[in-house]
């Protein structure tokens, strides 16, 4: 556990926070930074196959200790952190045996509280890492390395621990939805994976969210407003308009398990011009272009009703549900199952409320359910993980090849 956590301290110091409007690949420096540190560390712990592309992507095998022949499979976790925190400068604490309360976060007058974060009640005695309420943590998804490398060392010192063939890959922004776009599936080698990039522990995923973005751009005409009269168009109220018409119970604080949502994440205004930055999801596939069909009927209305101005909408899709890529594989989704009841955690099957890199993985001939890694409140400054989840990770990667080996002979 020493080992395991002093390697998340120490990759929690590296800035890989991506960059969405760089379109290069890695998007962001220090990802390519931290990429060259785990590239050292696998050679040192002497993994076969170790590369690392132009684009970002680390991959590594660990061979197979058994002459049966047994299908390689992989864990994959993402390098980069959200856009949407700081992951600049991260200070992390260790909160060791948590007795309930509200914890407070470094200097900043951020607070963890129960109240807000009902989780917490059910984490007494363990040991949590929290941030100082500055920045994210990066436990998405540096927990995942760190988990699966611990796994793999645990792999390594244990040779009367039995796996096949363990393909290991690092990919960079997939919190900008390109995680997959370079991913070379044939390289990489498994006949399936698992993300290791999930929450709390005992979650197992394979279902996803329809996701499709939608850029509202609004035209207008700026005039000096002492000679505005019937000739300036404020772009900014048309896009107000706009926001008012979407349903305002279909949005992420007001929906949860299987509800789709309309998620507006930015806006850029000014009286010439307005951008409003939606995301859509939905985790069918009719119910996602239902929606997509619904703003563009308010872009139709509103250029109907406009006599100067002008909306204009573009809808990018970004990835599918992975669920009609797995289910076909029930014995990917079963092997996870009993390596985590083996190691007395209980399953939690639900749908991911986003997306991860085995979603596109999966339509790309390489089924990627998703697993917990043990943290919560990923994306912000209120972001933390506990120790103990953090082991349970490590224990269910190690069992699964364990198991994975068991299932062939």
């Amino acid at each position: 556990m020493d080992n395991l956590v002093s390697r998340f301290l120490r990759y929690v110091a590296f800035d890989t926070q991506s960059n969405p409007s760089n379109q290069q690949c890695p998007s962001s420096e220090g990802q390519m930074t931290f990429a060259l540190y785990l590239k050292k560390e696998l050679e040192q712990l002497g993994l076969s196959d170790v590369s690392l592309d132009e684009h970002g992507y680390l991959m590594a095998r660990l061979p197979s200790n058994v002459e049966t022949h047994v299908p390689p499979i992989g864990f994959i976790a993402h390098m980069d952190t959200a856009p949407d925190a700081s992951g600049e400068n991260v200070t992390p604490r260790v909160v060791e045996n948590y007795q309930g309360g509200v914890i407070t976060l470094g200097t900043s007058g951020e607070q963890l509280s129960p109240d807000q974060y009902p989780d917490l009640n059910l984490l007494r005695g363990h040991d949590l890492i929290v941030t100082d309420g500055t920045t994210l943590l990066g436990a998405d998804n540096k927990a995942g390395i760190a988990e699966i490398i611990t796994a793999i060392e645990m792999l390594i010192a244990n040779p009367s621990l039995p796996h096949g063939d363990i393909c290991i890959g690092f990919t960079p922004d997939e919190e900008i939805g390109r995680g997959a776009d370079l991913f070379d599936v044939e390289k990489f080698g498994a006949k399936w994976a698992y993300t290791i990039d999930g929450g709390p522990v005992g979650e197992l995923e394979y279902e996803n969210f329809n996701a499709s973005s939608a850029d509202v751009i609004v035209y207008g005409t700026n005039v000096h407003p002492g000679t505005a009269k019937d000739k300036m168009v404020n772009s900014m109220s048309i896009a107000a308009r706009f926001q008012t018409m979407m349903p305002a119970e279909e949005t992420p604080e007001c929906t949860e398990g299987y509800e789709g949502f309309y998620h507006l994440k930015s806006a850029s205004m000014s009286v010439a011009k307005s951008e409003l930055g939606y995301i859509i999801r939905d985790f069918d596939s009719e119910g996602l272009a239902q929606r997509k069909a619904f703003m563009q009927s308010i872009t139709d209305q509103l250029n109907a009703e406009l006599t100067r101005g002008r909306v204009e909408l573009v809808i990018t899709d970004s990835y599918q549900n992975m669920r009609e890529m797995v289910e076909p594989h029930p014995h990917v989704i079963e092997l996870a199952k009993q390596a985590m009841m083996d190691c007395d955690v209980e399953p939690m099957i639900k749908p991911i409320r986003g997306g991860t890199d085995g979603a596109r993985l999966s339509f790309m001939g390489l089924p990627c359910p998703n697993i917990f890694t043990g943290g919560y409140n990923f994306h912000g400054i209120h972001e933390f993980i506990t120790v103990q989840g953090m082991q349970q990770a490590v224990n269910v990667i190690v069992k699964l090849a364990e198991n994975t080996v068991k299932a062939y002979r």
